[in-house]
């Protein structure tokens, strides 16, 4: 009985280590195969679908980035119209393109519908026309390298937006970071280049772990349009302010050195800064940085699927896939950590908000004493205030998880923000008894975007209809063009 017994285990005990080693047969036959490319990638090639063919897994994961049913307390992937959810954004930005028009990003797979679809981007009828240059284009699509590499860097950035709408239509993908060849990470932006350059570095020599922050910050970065370099004046190149340093307040000296303003606002007359997306910047002055955490390992985690181990590329917040991209290196429960991550966020959104606060009234405080009479030599300091109040507050409003990133140092540039636009309303306020108004400003309902909007004098309904000519009847044009050149374009079967 006894032997029965044994043979029986016996038998058993063998047949699960010959699934075993089936199953590890299979899995390193998988693996051997994996990157056997069914295609040629051509140099320079935009289109992610043909990427996909030899890297699956990370193209499907890609196609996640079409998700758009996540939200956190400050960001996810879900659409929300920023504007109808602050409408003191409206008078922040008074005279300038997001005034009209400001939606959270959703994943990367919409960077090019979404900028399609903004008010920012008007209504344009042909491709002379519309409020903005074709710079605007430059961080949403693989198609921006390789027009860059077709025809020139100065010749891309010359010309409207519109002037490369049929030209830009694949979204943020794989081409933007990848060499085609050797799938090592790349630098497809000159002026990420360049802005090392100015800094006395070679980007050349970053490490395979500082390039998977540094492909990203080819984008999440603050920029400006500079119509002055030598030799192509008049077309706007984008340039990153990092000569003086990459703070808040050494990009600050550098725009006001060269006297930079990407706006004159409507009601103040400041010359206004915008802060475009400053997350490499802030996130380098952070913890995780500081510890050589890069971008990729926790908004682009390893994944294994299959015995496969590959980067997922579901490009996301890491809120959202905790398991991968938080509880590698931290242990505790999942709610846990969520709760810390909003306890950050919140309490900077409460001291960034009494900033804006602060700020609209200086802006309406200003355009009072302009009403006035105020000259431009009493209003030159107060202005000035307002500009770098403004930028501290937008700097650390644009950078999309900065209060996650960097809290203390978000923590400070609010603060001083706060001291400087307290410092324009105290002057103000002098200005204004000089001027015989002795009674505080009224302050406008802004209750809602509508009437923010209003204010600020937007003919909103002329902009929509604008708009809303543009897809149906320009925008599909377009996309017959480029369905028509793709057609054209080379892609060599193995």
């Amino acid at each position: 009985m006894k032997n029965k017994v044994l043979f029986l285990v016996t038998v058993i005990v063998v047949f699960l280590l010959g699934l075993l080693a089936s199953s590890i047969i299979n899995r390193k036959n998988e693996a051997r195969y994996k990157f056997v490319p069914k295609v040629d990638i051509a140099e320079n090639e935009p289109r992610n679908e043909v990427w996909g063919e030899n890297y699956p897994k990370e193209y499907q994961s890609f196609l996640q980035t079409s998700e758009t049913d996540f939200a956190t307390y400050q960001g996810g992937s879900a659409m929300r119209d920023m504007l109808e959810e602050d409408p003191r954004l409206v008078v922040l930005w008074a005279g300038y393109g997001f005034s009209k028009d400001y939606n959270q990003g959703r994943g990367h797979y919409y960077a090019v519908e979404d900028l399609q679809n903004s008010l920012r981007t008007g209504g344009p009828t042909g491709k002379d026309d519309g409020p903005m240059p074709s710079t605007c284009w430059t961080c949403k699509s693989p198609d921006v390298p390789r027009l860059m590499n077709e025809i020139g860097q100065k010749e891309y950035y010359s010309g409207k937006w519109a002037s490369k709408g049929s030209e830009v239509v694949n979204p943020i993908g794989c081409a933007d970071c990848h060499d085609e060849k050797t799938m090592k990470l790349q630098i497809t932006r000159p002026y990420l280049i360049e802005a090392f350059e100015a800094m006395g570095q070679d980007i050349e020599k970053a490490t395979h772990q500082e390039m998977r922050s540094l492909v990203c910050a080819q984008c999440h970065v603050e920029y400006y349009f500079n119509k002055n370099l030598p030799g192509k004046e008049g077309v706007p190149f984008v340039v990153l302010p990092w000569e003086k340093g990459t703070s808040v307040e050494e990009m600050e000296a550098y725009f006001d050195n060269i006297n930079f303003k990407d706006w004159t606002h409507k009601i103040s007359k400041a010359p206004m800064l915008k802060a475009q997306h400053p997350d490499w910047e802030v996130f380098k002055t952070g913890i995780h940085a500081q510890r050589g955490v890069s971008c990729a390992d926790c908004h682009m985690p390893y994944k294994s699927e299959g015995g496969q181990k590959f980067t997922d590329h579901h490009i996301q917040s890491p809120l959202n896939n905790m398991n991968n991209a938080c509880q590698v290196c931290h242990r505790e429960d999942a709610d846990k950590l969520r709760e810390n991550v909003y306890e950050r966020q919140r309490k900077s959104t409460e001291t960034r908000l009494q900033l804006e606060d602060i700020l609209v009234k200086a802006h309406i405080e200003a355009g009072k004493c302009w009403e006035l009479g105020a000259t431009e030599e009493q209003m030159q300091a107060i202005l000035m205030d307002i500009r770098h109040a403004q930028w501290r507050w937008d700097y650390a409003a644009a950078s999309h998880g900065g209060s996650f990133h960097a809290p203390v140092e978000m923590a400070r540039v609010i603060g001083t923000g706060l001291v400087k636009a307290q410092d324009a309303r105290l002057k103000l306020a002098r200005l204004l008894a000089e001027l015989g108004h002795n009674e505080p400003v009224a302050m406008p309902d802004i209750s809602t975007k509508h009437k923010a909007q209003e204010y600020i004098g937007l003919d909103m309904e002329k902009l929509e209809a604008e708009k809303e000519t543009f897809l149906e009847n320009v925008l599909p044009q377009w996309l017959e063009e480029a369905k028509a050149r793709e057609a054209k374009m080379p892609t060599s079967k193995k």
